[in-house]
């Protein structure tokens, strides 16, 4: 009997190849080829018939020629979501939504849906992992007893299609698409090529029946999304589940939409009725301190278009032959960095101290605009000195010591007033003009050099 042929695929780009390599040709990734059995060449291609996989050809016209008309959305009801997805779901946009299991996918995606049931859309709910009756039980749980959501518990890729073929819903979510498979494809679900060709399927019902389609993706040990590369690219939206499964507040973070801005972030907190938004997250990335602590500094990040103030903290304690740098939230390599200029210009050395520096409440800090924060939380431990009640600092800080300006100065510091800060330490190039009265009570100190802004702290002491 004859050997079915084997053939490598590459789980990060989806390339094959006819033996298996330790470096993937493609992309050029290490150890991410795994063996499967080649697929039988059939006479049609993936999408059915050559002909009818073909579209009508469009009429070719300048751009200034094309009416520019905006994307009408479909609110979802909460109000986090809809930020991160730019106002709400778009019609024929495809959704991927990723995260560690058991963070809560599956739970606001039945809010987000039974809420637009409710508003009079015509929904579908796919559930691969789960049957039916758990779903609706999952459904009591949150408080939805009479949810009219339509639940097709079904993981065959041709049924699924034919469902919402006649159903027309404009809203389906997929809950999974890894465990989604096509009869076409000989592989198991959740395998590079099923999960590609499934993805590939609805993407393109989407775009030509106006569906709004969300697929849940499970996620890899490294964090990453599970299947090829191409998956992040063929769909509108990619959004991150992040968050600790042991608190109670979650994170969304759009990495990719076409239809909206990136690196925006929704901010929840996990309830015994499902997943609530929280309107004032900084109030997450503070500490409750009764009096100011020595080695806790706060600065206001930006996450997306939203400003939120997060709480830095430093401890510096003696260290042995090889002291330890370790940072929480933060890059480390940027943590090394930042103690060479603080000893170069400012006079403060730590080459005999273990530094540890954390972001308070599981956020990951990845703009330069914290390392002024930094410094100053790690020279007040070093002190043993608390930085004066209400106050905040930013900036990024270069090797030759100099302060610079951070994005959207003006929108930080607003928010540090509206919140009731009393003193700040911020680049000269982000100082307000004086008198502006949207700065009342908030006394802005402008640096130039990271010396000057230690002088600033120590005449403050």
């Amino acid at each position: 009997m004859a050997k079915d042929k084997s053939i490598f695929t590459c789980t990060e780009c989806g390339g094959t190849s006819a033996r298996w390599m330790g470096k993937c040709p493609s992309c050029n990734a290490w150890n991410t080829l795994i063996e499967g059995s080649a697929e039988p060449v059939v006479g049609k291609n993936r999408f059915g018939s050559v002909h009818a996989s073909l579209a009508p050809t469009s009429e070719v016209l300048p751009l200034a020629q094309i009416q520019a008309a905006d994307f009408e959305r479909h609110p979802t009801g909460i109000d986090e979501l809809d930020r991160v997805l730019g106002g709400g779901m778009v019609e024929g946009g495809v959704v991927l939504i990723g995260g560690d299991p058991g963070i809560g996918k599956s739970t606001l995606l039945l809010q987000a849906v039974d809420a637009l049931q409710r508003s009079g859309m015509n929904t579908l709910y796919v559930t691969g992992e789960e049957s039916g009756a758990q779903v609706a039980m999952r459904s009591r749980r949150l408080g939805l007893p009479d949810s009219q959501v339509p639940v097709l518990p079904e993981i065959q890729l041709e049924k699924i299609l034919h469902t919402l073929q006649a159903r027309q819903p404009a809203i389906a979510i997929i809950d999974s698409i890894q465990t989604v498979y096509s009869d076409q494809l000989t592989s198991a679900p959740g395998s590079v090529a099923q999960v590609r060709e499934c993805a590939a399927h609805l993407t393109r019902t989407a775009k030509s029946t106006g569906t709004t389609i969300v697929l849940v993706g499970h996620v890899t040990k490294e964090g990453a999304l599970a299947g090829p590369r191409v998956l992040e690219h063929m769909v509108d939206t990619v959004l991150y589940f992040e968050g600790d499964t042991h608190s109670n507040f979650r994170l969304i973070r759009a990495i990719k939409n076409r239809f909206g801005a990136v690196n925006e972030i929704g901010v929840f907190a996990m309830t015994e009725k499902g997943l609530k938004g929280v309107s004032n997250p900084s109030a997450i990335f503070l500490s409750q301190h009764a009096e100011p602590v020595p080695g806790s500094c706060v600065m206001v990040t930006l996450e997306g278009t939203r400003p939120l103030l997060v709480e830095i903290q430093a401890l510096v304690d003696s260290g042995g032959p090889s002291p330890r740098r370790l940072s929480v939230g933060l890059d480390r390599d940027r943590l090394a960095m930042l103690l060479a200029v603080l000893h170069r210009h400012a006079g403060v050395a730590c080459m005999d101290q273990d530094v540890f520096v954390n972001a308070v409440g599981g956020v990951r800090i990845s703009e330069p605009a914290a390392d002024l924060a930094v410094m100053l939380a790690i020279t007040s431990s070093l002190r043993g000195k608390a930085l004066p009640k209400g106050f905040i600092a930013f900036g990024e800080v270069g090797l030759a010591g100099e302060v610079r300006p951070a994005p959207r100065g003006q929108d930080r510091l607003k928010e540090a007033a509206k919140l009731g800060f009393k003193v700040a330490v911020v680049p000269k190039a982000n100082a307000p003009k004086k008198n502006d009265k949207a700065f009342e009570g908030l006394t802005i100190y402008p640096v130039e050099r990271i010396e000057e802004a230690m002088q600033v702290v120590r005449g403050l002491d």
